[in-house]
């Protein structure tokens, strides 16, 4: 495993797992298994009960599982994010996280919202707070008011959205930047994750390392110093995924990858979302 510095002075794996969608422990376990110390989950996924569990039966110690969990943008709307926090702990069935996350920027609720996660962070029952799918003008908003800087900004990045300008304010603001749907799919570009896996300069670049287009992809994350957290329910994806610690692509490979960009969002735009 290779880890990412976050600005509290903690590392984070820089490989996880993503939990969307996965109410079965064992899935989870799989990924412990397999090598996998970092969970990324939310109380909008509505399986933070599993995830507990799941640390819990894999006989791990707490310390060594870096778990997130997320704010929901209901309980920003409706001025609980206190007591959503609390909910989340109590579910997890943990005394605190190791990240906790505004989930969407809700237009009016964003900057109090974050002065809510500061307080969270400041009490020790989070040991890092940050942000999800925040652009730049949202991280323009909060910064006037922050007395904490955001850890990580967890935003859809993939080689057909590589998110440049954003990824370059945040490493500006010492903001590590962590990547959803790494390999593409969803929302209304559902071919995406096809066109991905098959592309041929990834390829290409695959073949020449033994390698999977998808293990390129997260590889070319790692590279570039982006955490990533892609999910699979496969027992053998599991593992492929987290078998990319043995090469490093070359700064023409990453420059190949990167003109693959075609602002293309599979997911909801941050902009514009309404729920």
């Amino acid at each position: 495993m290779e880890y990412a510095k976050l600005n509290t002075g903690a590392e984070m794996p820089i490989l996880g797992f993503g939990v969307y969608g996965i109410e079965d422990t064992s899935v989870i376990l799989s990924a412990f298994d397999a090598g996998y110390r970092s969970l990324d989950t939310a109380s909008g996924y509505f399986n933070e009960d599993v995830v507990g569990r799941a640390v819990r039966e894999s006989g791990l110690k707490r310390e060594d599982v870096f778990v997130t969990t997320k704010l929901t943008t209901g309980a920003m709307r409706e001025n609980r994010v206190q007591a959503e926090f609390e909910q989340s702990l109590s579910k997890l069935g943990m005394d605190y996280v190791d990240m906790y996350i505004i989930h969407w920027p809700v237009k009016e609720k964003y900057v109090e919202a974050w002065l809510e996660l500061e307080k969270i962070y400041k009490s020790g029952r989070a040991k890092a707070v940050g942000l999800s799918n925040f652009q730049d003008y949202h991280i323009t908003e909060i910064k006037k008011v922050w007395s904490v800087v955001p850890a990580i900004n967890q935003i859809e990045l993939h080689p057909f959205l590589t998110q440049k300008p954003l990824l370059e304010l945040c490493k500006a603001e010492g903001i590590v930047p962590e990547a959803w749907s790494p390999l593409g799919g969803g929302g209304s570009a559902a071919d995406i994750k096809d066109n991905l896996l098959t592309h041929p300069t990834l390829a290409e670049i695959g073949k020449k390392y033994s390698k999977s287009t998808a293990q390129v992809i997260l590889r070319w994350n790692i590279d570039l110093g982006i955490i990533t957290i892609p999910k699979s329910t496969n027992p053998e994806r599991i593992k492929a995924n987290i078998n990319i610690f043995d090469f490093s692509l070359t700064p023409d490979e990453i420059a190949q990858i990167d003109a693959l960009n075609k602002n293309l969002r599979t997911g909801p735009n941050p902009d514009n979302f309404s729920f």
